[in-house]
C-alpha cells in the first residue's frame, strides 16, 4: 500500500540517492537506490524484513525512521552511519517524514543522500527543489517538429496562453506534456512570473493538500507557517501533472480553490486571493479516468477549458527521422562528437519500433548510443539489446503465414489480406484481455484508435 506514496518522491526533494519506506511496525515496504555503486542492497532481499534486521547497527532510539514513527515529527538531514546485515559500510544524510492516513501513522519514509567522504557531509543537505528561474524554463520554440498534429499544438499553444482559462494535456508518457505546460507560460504575459510543477502521483493526501494549499504553524505536529503552490505561483502558472493520480478527497478540495479563487491553508480561518492558470496533465484518456473514477467529472470540466492532445511519436511518422537528427546535432554540440546520423539497419529498427517511451526514450536510446559509438554511424551494435530483439519479434510477426498465402489466386487483394489479420489479431487482443483499456496496450494503440477499428471492422466486444 505504501509504495504508491513515494513512486513520484523525487519530485519533492532534490539531491536523492536512496528512498526507504516501512510500515507501521518497521517492515520495509519499499527500498531503492541509485546509487547501487555505493548501496548494493536490492529490493527484493529487504521487503518484508524488519529495518533493524537490515541495518543492525541501529537500535529503536537511533534509527531515524523507528524515531519518527514513535514522534509522528520529521527529521531532517541527519548523518548516519550505517552498517547492513551483508557488510556493507554507508554514510548517509537522511530526511524522513512520517506517512500519515487522517491522524494516524501508518508508515514512514526516508530520503538519503550518500557520502562518499566524511568530510563531505558538512556541506550536504536535503531540500526542496528550488523552482525553475526566469530563463530557464522551456519556450515554443523548444517544440521542435516537422509533423503537422505537433504544428497544429503549438498554434493552439499560442492562441490559449495569454487567456486565463485552464488547459488540459493528454499525452502518453515521454510525448512532452511539460514542454508544452512550460511553453504555455513562458509564451504568456506571465511569463516574468513564477511557473511551479508538480507531479501529484503517489503523494499521500495529507502531504499533498499541504503542498498544494500551504500550512500554518501548530495546525498538526511538526507544522509550520508554510505558503503552498497556489500562493507561490500567484499571478503566475501553476503545472498539476498526473492530475489523475490525486486523491478523490483532495481533488474536490482542488476544484474548490480553482472555482473561488481562494486558497485556505491548514490550520487557517481566513481564505487567500490567488489569481493562478492552471494547466494540468493525464497520462491516460482523461473522459477513461472520469468513468473509471479517478477523475472527478466536475474536476474534469473545469479543467478542461482548453484540451490539448499531444500524439505519440508511433504517429509522428514525419518527426521520427526529424527528431533523431535533432538529437543527433544535440549531442554532438554537447559531447563534442562529429555523428553522421544513423546506418540503414538502425533506421530499419527505428521505423519498425513501436517507442512506448515516445520523444523521452528516443532521445535516451541516441545519448546512449554516443556513449559508445566509435563510427561516424550509429550502428546496430550501438543500441540498448531491446531495440533489436524488438525488431525480430516484429519480423517474425510480419513472417508468419506469409509462406501459405497464393498470391496468383484471382481473388486475393492485400488491402483485404491485411484487413482480415488486423481484424483476427483485435478479436485474440480482446479475447485476452479484460478492458478495452487492456486490449489497445496489447495491441500497443490508443484507445481511441481501438474503438474506430472496432466500428470500422464491426467487431462487437464484450469485455
Amino acid at each position: 500500500m505504501l509504495r504508491r506514496y513515494v513512486e513520484q518522491i523525487l519530485n519533492l526533494y532534490n539531491c536523492i540517492d536512496g528512498i526507504v519506506v516501512v510500515n507501521a511496525k518497521g517492515i520495509i515496504e519499499y527500498f531503492t537506490t541509485y546509487r547501487p555503486d555505493v548501496n548494493k542492497l536490492k529490493e527484493k532481499d529487504l521487503v518484508g524484513r524488519h529495518i533493524l534486521e537490515i541495518y543492525p547497527n541501529l537500535t529503536e532510539e537511533t534509527s531515524s525512521l523507528l524515531r519518527v514513527l514513535r514522534s509522528g515529527k520529521p527529521i531532517s538531514n541527519e548523518f548516519q552511519e550505517l552498517s547492513t546485515y551483508d557488510g556493507q559500510s554507508i554514510n548517509a544524510v537522511n530526511t524522513t517524514m512520517p506517512i500519515k492516513e487522517g491522524e494516524k501513522i501508518v508508515g514512514a519514509v526516508d530520503f538519503s543522500r550518500y557520502v562518499d567522504f566524511p568530510y563531505e557531509r558538512q556541506d550536504i543537505t536535503l531540500k526542496l527543489k528550488p523552482q525553475a528561474e526566469e530563463g530557464i524554463l522551456y519556450t515554443l520554440d523548444d517544440i521542435v517538429t516537422s509533423d503537422p498534429q505537433m504544428e497544429q499544438v503549438k498554434e493552439r499553444i499560442r492562441l490559449v496562453a495569454d487567456t486565463d482559462s485552464s488547459v488540459l494535456i493528454y499525452g502518453e508518457t515521454g510525448t512532452g506534456k511539460e514542454l508544452a505546460a512550460q511553453s504555455i507560460h513562458t509564451c504568456s504575459h506571465r511569463k516574468n512570473k513564477r511557473f511551479i510543477s508538480q507531479n501529484c502521483a503517489a503523494i499521500p493526501a495529507n502531504l499533498l493538500e499541504s503542498i498544494l494549499f500551504g500550512t500554518v504553524k501548530g495546525s498538526y505536529t511538526g507544522a509550520e507557517n508554510r505558503p503552498g503552490l497556489f500562493e507561490l505561483a500567484n499571478g503566475g502558472t501553476l503545472f498539476l501533472d498526473e492530475i489523475n493520480s490525486m486523491e478523490i478527497s483532495v481533488q474536490a478540495k482542488l476544484l474548490k480553490a480553482i472555482e473561488e479563487k481562494k486558497v485556505t491553508r491548514i490550520g487557517a480561518a481566513e481564505p487567500i486571493p490567488v489569481q493562478v492558470k492552471i494547466v494540468s496533465a493525464v497520462n491516460l484518456n482523461p473522459i477513461e479516468c472520469v468513468k473509471e473514477g479517478l477523475l472527478r467529472e466536475d474536476l474534469f470540466f473545469r479543467l478542461s477549458v482548453v484540451q490539448l492532445t499531444l500524439p505519440p511519436l508511433r504517429e509522428r511518422i514525419n518527426d521520427l527521422s526529424f527528431m533523431t537528427n535533432h538529437f543527433i546535432s544535440e549531442y554532438n554540440r554537447k559531447m563534442n562528437r562529429k555523428i553522421l546520423g544513423i546506418d540503414e539497419v538502425v533506421e530499419r529498427i527505428f521505423r519498425s519500433y513501436n517507442w512506448p517511451g515516445n520523444i523521452r526514450e528516443l532521445k535516451n536510446v541516441i545519448e546512449g548510443a554516443f556513449n559508445v559509438t566509435s563510427a561516424g554511424f550509429i550502428q546496430k551494435k550501438d543500441l540498448p539489446e531491446y531495440l533489436p530483439a524488438a525488431e525480430k519479434k516484429i519480423e517474425s510477426i510480419s513472417e508468419w503465414g506469409i509462406s501459405s498465402v497464393d498470391l496468383d489466386l484471382p481473388n486475393f487483394s492485400l488491402n483485404e489480406y491485411m484487413a482480415e489479420t488486423e481484424k483476427a489479431l483485435i478479436r485474440r487482443a480482446l479475447a485476452e484481455s479484460g478492458s478495452l483499456t487492456e486490449a489497445a496496450r496489447k495491441l500497443k494503440i490508443s484507445k481511441q484508435a481501438l474503438n474506430y477499428k472496432l466500428e470500422k471492422y464491426c467487431i462487437s466486444h464484450r469485455v
